[in-house]
């Protein structure tokens, strides 16, 4: 027991173990997706946060150890993110035409996202502080912690409320859409993008390249105007 310990606390202050761990979490979380037919309770992302979630608390492992591993995975964000440029030109056509269509969409979808996060966070007994955390929960992290900052919500809840979403979003958003009679590939890809920013653009891929198009779209221009938006709607609000 002794000669494990010993091995183990070499090998946890390797930045290839947390790296390798990541990896695997989410091998075995779409095998298991895979394998089940694409069950939305068993999508991939968050079965390898469970997992990862779960080995750093046995190993008692802080999250700045872990990330010091993973932080590669983090950095192909930004290259898989200039991707979603691909199916974006190649449906641009598509894209000029619904052009009027999908800027009211979004405009009228971020509004109605953040007020309707602070209104049933707000009637739920939620504190300001609270508030402010759940509200730009539609838009990437980057983004979302910024603007949380900037109305007095705490960044680091706010992380992971955007996670949370994401998540949620890609588990149950084409089903939702499939239960209201959406067909459209273009309003799937709209409502996931904006919804459920990267997470839910990534799940409106594998829908097919029109759905992933508008999604990737309206996941950017969601974070602008959330960026934009909603420190305005708060201070008119409160």
């Amino acid at each position: 027991m002794s000669d494990f310990t010993e091995i183990w606390v070499y090998l946890s202050s390797s930045p290839l173990l947390h790296l390798t761990l990541t990896l695997i979490a989410y091998q075995i979380g779409d095998w298991a997706y895979k394998r089940s037919g694409g069950l939305a309770v068993l999508n991939p992302v968050l079965l390898a946060v469970a997992m990862l979630v779960a080995v750093l608390l046995i190993t008692d492992t802080d999250y700045g150890t872990f990330f010091e591993g993973a932080k590669f995975v983090h950095f192909l964000l930004g290259p898989a993110t200039v991707a979603l440029a691909i199916p974006l030109y190649n449906q641009l056509e598509q894209v000029k035409r619904s052009l009027p269509a999908l800027l009211s969409s979004l405009a009228l979808g971020s509004a109605t996202g953040a007020l309707a996060a602070i209104g049933i966070a707000w009637a739920l007994g939620a504190g300001p502080t609270v508030v402010a955390s759940i509200a730009p929960k539609s838009v990437t992290v980057a983004i979302a912690m910024g603007v949380s900052a900037e109305i007095g919500g705490l960044p680091s809840l706010t992380a992971m409320l955007v996670l949370l979403t994401g998540i949620t979003g890609a588990m149950f958003g084409p089903a939702l859409l499939h239960l209201l009679c959406v067909r459209d590939s273009r309003a799937k890809g709209l409502a996931l993008g904006a919804a459920s920013h990267g997470i839910g653009t990534a799940r409106a891929v594998q829908i097919d390249e029109t759905a992933g198009a508008f999604s990737g779209i309206a996941m950017g221009l969601n974070g602008l105007l959330t960026a934009a938006m909603l420190p305005l709607i708060w201070r008119w609000l409160f």
